[in-house]
């Protein structure tokens, strides 16, 4: 195969932390192999005058990219896990899923105070409807307000007194070397996170065996077993990665162990399941079902449109 490959990747800070971690990987995995990144703009990049689940929800990341790909001027496409669609158009894969950093939600405060010490109607700044959902429930007197952005913008924005505090992910912290600003690490318990948090996933066309074959000695199977059964939670009910649905799963004796929850943005309700199964697409579809059972389908409709 040609031993030159480019990889597609967003331009922002995190996202090139990320690119440049695989090429790094590629090229120690396969000497000999040159690995270019090629960087694009798109259109969740743009927007950021309003909420994602208004514009189009997380895929509006990955599409330029995918198109890269089908264009000739990309071979991979690496991304977030948490921000790549559950399900993915035709003709693409995920060749390799791992790399899974600490999966938790922080909360970054200016005071330093921890969530249970913010005053009344502290104002938080995240980006996510699963966040937002979460936090009111445990504490309705937030004040939790939309804020788009990178990493360093949102923190600039927390410093310049916009917000009270931040939720942001544990591992966007930890690769950009920033986690001396975290205050708190969320337990899961009170902040589950979205399907694939802190995992890295390489996109590639399904019809190039070559390039899927290359990537295997990146894939960590248990990781992407656990990413794999959150994504199935996501789209055993139709949920794009900008609604309230939030997926964790664990690999265990016993298979794959997966916690989900469903919240209305108001924070008002908070639906929970488990499920357990030897196959993660079967822990993922049974968790869906006993969230469906639950009311997840009707609450999630309302959001759309809104």
């Amino acid at each position: 195969m040609n031993r030159r490959l480019r990889i597609a990747t967003r331009k922002s800070p995190l996202a090139l932390w990320q690119a440049e971690h695989i090429k790094a990987a590629l090229e120690t995995a396969h000497p000999g192999l040159e690995v270019e990144l090629v960087g694009f703009v798109t259109s969740g990049d743009r927007w950021l005058s309003a909420p994602l689940s208004e514009v189009g929800g997380k895929g509006l990341f990955v599409k330029e990219l995918e198109q890269a790909m089908l264009d000739g001027t990309a071979d991979l496409a690496v991304h977030s896990m948490k921000d790549v669609p559950a399900a993915l158009p035709d003709p693409f894969v995920l060749g390799a899923i791992g790399y899974r950093a600490d999966v938790r939600d922080v909360l970054v405060s200016r005071t330093g105070a921890p969530l249970a010490a913010l005053p009344e109607s502290a104002r938080i700044g995240t980006a996510s409807l699963r966040r937002a959902a979460q936090l009111r429930h445990l504490r309705r007197d937030l004040r939790v307000e939309p804020i788009r952005g990178n990493v360093n913008t949102r923190l600039d924005k927390l410093d310049a007194g916009d917000y009270d505090a931040l939720v942001l992910a544990s591992a966007g912290l930890e690769r950009l070397g920033l986690s001396g600003r975290v205050t708190e690490y969320l337990d899961l318990e009170v902040s589950l996170p979205a399907a694939g948090q802190g995992a890295i996933g390489i996109e590639c066309r399904a019809d190039r065996a070559d390039l899927i074959a290359l990537l295997q000695p990146l894939n960590d199977p248990d990781v992407a077993r656990c990413v794999t059964a959150e994504r199935a939670v996501s789209r055993g009910l139709n949920a794009d990665c900008s609604l309230p649905v939030a997926a964790y799963a664990e690999c265990g004796e016993r298979g794959v162990f997966v916690r989900a929850r469903v919240g209305s943005p108001d924070g008002v309700t908070l639906l929970h399941a488990e499920a357990t199964a030897s196959d993660p697409e079967d822990a993922g579809a049974q968790a869906a079902d006993e969230l469906r059972a639950r009311g997840a389908t009707e609450l999630l409709e309302s959001l759309h449109g809104q």
